[in-house]
């Protein structure tokens, strides 16, 4: 066969470099921790690609096709496409993590877009190995505003489909990328000098915020929201009169009379009616005209309420509030942050209790739907047979016992908002066919109609489960998965980040003794070191629900060193009291409570059945005890 002369230069290196053309696996493909530092060191360019993959791969979805993102070293980074040639590149072990470069596959698009710098086709037996010759590829290079090459993009189809119009459908969607980083970086600078006048808005210790010429609040920080008890939204704009009982004192001295004001004043917050320190400053514009106005409110005892803040359908959780200093840790939240603003699916994965949901609140907080309904959907609490009236709703008369008029689905009330399906896991496989055509094409079908209801929204899902064994024992479907994927967030075990231990004891000590009305109680460095060493299992709900048994016990275990507690209370002689023997006796306490339901059990010591069973099993309990 007559070869272009790249194509046959690279065939050339490909036999100096020892290549047999019967392989079929890259001979670099990496996993675990390297793979997620890759995804990590890459997210601007996945989350910059990504719509524009999905645009590419919306227009020719049903032929038989699949997008590839790989860096710059031709590592993949992600894929999408229809599900059976996608099937067919996984048998080949064409996965994120694999190397596509000419060094680890032989010659192909993305390796030859590498070595040329320029949009490349390569179809059938130009293809080194013989595994890709059922293939024909396209694929350019992306450019950082430097000019250098960051990443590939690559469609892929059968040979039978070549034609050059797929390489030309890729050279735009790079193009456009290309223009989104430029973008990017622009807004990156312009963010930069905006976050440094928010950081010093944020040091300070008091609320402060800023009204226009017409008394609306235009800007403030996150001490005026606490103490105020609005969401951004609510307080954005909201007109200055309404929260303080004596705004028109303040309006003249400062729009009037020009001067600055400084009294104690009453506020309206949202939960009650409470008195601050007050001062108000005139900001001047040309020819002295007062534009604007700065308040700076102070008061030692700001309530950090959220009671007057959580309403049906709005998520309370913030990035701010997420505690942790773990490297690892923080750099999930800041990618979290980063993918915020992002319409694709969020995968979110981990253990139970490593806070999914308070992840999902906040993505949902930080993105420009914060305004709008977040609806939990928890998929492995709803019977089977109720899952798809919950989701999808129905008309009337859709069944025995449907509501007169009919009832919207979770997806028709989330609308315009973000839908958190929690343990998507346990999702049915025919309920999995009908979320992905709504993630797919944005329409509802309630059950027993007819009408197509569009719907747009934010779609993120977690799982504790392992989701590729899943797929595995075809218990979950692999489009789903795929669609799903798209920006994967995995949340470390509290074993992973021991670090963070001691700031989340602190932290519920303090909030669930206010809460209880109890005294803290103190813990000793030795103590704190035993707390560290335990596995926690059920993660940070279970070190939650133990720091509330010891606040309600009022004191804590004898230490093995012998150092006790302050105001550490004499258990009767024989007791054994270290932390296996608290356990196994909250365990019994809490089977007792709920008549030995395990599920009941579980739920309110916020650990798994089976992790409570394991503990069951542990400890030797009974599950027959009177």
């Amino acid at each position: 066969m007559d070869f272009k002369p790249q194509i046959k230069r690279s065939h050339e290196r490909c036999i100096s470099m020892g290549i047999q053309r019967e392989m079929v696996y890259s001979r670099n493909i990496i996993g675990g921790e390297k793979l997620q530092q890759k995804l990590e060191q890459n997210k601007e360019i996945i989350i910059n690609a990504m719509p524009f993959m999905n645009d590419i791969y919306n227009f020719v979805k049903g032929s038989n096709f699949f997008v590839v993102l790989t860096d710059k070293c031709g590592c993949i980074l992600n894929m999408i496409g229809d599900e059976d040639i996608l099937g067919e590149a996984y048998g080949f072990k064409m996965i994120p993590g694999a190397h596509m470069d000419e060094e680890s596959i032989g010659t192909n698009a993305m390796a030859m877009a590498l070595l040329e710098g320029k949009g490349v086709q390569v179809s059938g037996e130009e293809h080194y190995i013989s595994a890709y010759h059922r293939w024909t590829c396209s694929a350019a290079p992306i450019r950082d505003a430097n000019g250098e090459i960051c990443a590939i993009i690559d469609l892929t189809g059968y040979s039978s489909q070549v034609h050059p119009h797929t390489l030309g459908m890729v050279v735009a969607c790079v193009s456009a990328v290309e223009k989104m980083i430029q973008s990017s970086e622009y807004v990156r600078t312009i963010k930069f000098e905006r976050d440094k006048m928010q950081e010093i808005f944020k040091s300070v210790d008091c609320g402060i915020f800023t009204v226009d010429s017409q008394s609306n609040i235009i800007e403030f920080n996150q001490n005026s929201i606490e103490l105020f008890g609005y969401s951004k939204k609510e307080l954005h704009g909201r007109f200055a009169g309404d929260i303080f009982s004596e705004w028109c004192d303040i309006e003249k001295a400062v729009f009037i009379d020009r001067k600055e004001y400084e009294s104690d004043a009453y506020i309206n917050a949202i939960s009650n009616r409470q008195r601050i320190y007050v001062q108000a400053k005139p900001l001047f514009g040309d020819e002295r005209q007062v534009t604007h106005a700065v308040l700076i409110m102070s008061d030692k005892k700001l309530s950090r309420k959220h009671d007057g803040d959580i309403k049906r359908g709005r998520a309370v959780y913030e990035f701010e509030k997420i505690i942790g200093k773990d490297e690892k840790f923080v750099k999930s939240v800041e990618y979290a942050k980063k993918i915020s603003g992002s319409k694709s699916t969020i995968l979110i994965t981990g253990e139970s209790g490593t806070g999914k949901e308070v992840f999902a609140q906040s993505i949902h907080n930080y993105s420009g739907r914060s305004g709008e309904r977040f609806v939990a959907v928890n998929c492995g609490a709803i019977p089977e047979s109720l899952i798809e009236s919950e989701l999808f709703g129905y008309e009337e008369g859709a069944f025995t016992g449907a509501k007169k008029g009919g009832m919207p689905g979770k997806f028709e009330i989330a609308n315009k908002g973000t839908i958190f399906l929690d343990e998507i896991g346990e999702m049915p496989l025919d309920m999995q066919v009908r979320l992905l055509r709504v993630i797919e094409e944005g329409v509802v079908n309630r059950i027993g109609g007819q009408m197509q209801i569009p719907v747009d929204i934010r779609v993120i899902a977690a799982t504790n489960k392992d989701l590729d064994e899943e797929m595995k024992q075809g218990r979950f479907r692999k489009d789903l998965y795929y669609r799903l994927n798209v920006l994967p967030i995995r949340l470390l075990p509290l074993r992973e980040r021991k670090e963070d231990i001691p700031l989340l004891v602190e932290y519920f000590m303090d909030i669930i003794s206010n809460k209880l009305n109890k005294k803290p109680v103190e813990i000793t460095s030795g103590y704190m070191e035993r707390i560290m060493e335990c596995e926690w299992l059920g993660n940070i709900r279970e070190l939650e629900n133990f720091i509330e048994m010891v606040i309600n016990m009022e004191c804590l275990p004898e230490m093995e060193t012998g150092e006790k507690p302050q105001n550490y209370e004499e258990p009767e002689s024989g007791a054994i009291l270290d932390l296996d023997s608290i356990e196994k006796g909250h365990i019994i306490k809490m089977l007792k409570m709920y008549n030995k339901n395990i599920t009941k059990a579980a739920r309110a010591m916020g650990i798994a059945r089976n992790t409570l069973y394991r503990k069951i099993e542990k400890h030797g309990i009974e599950t027959d005890m009177q």
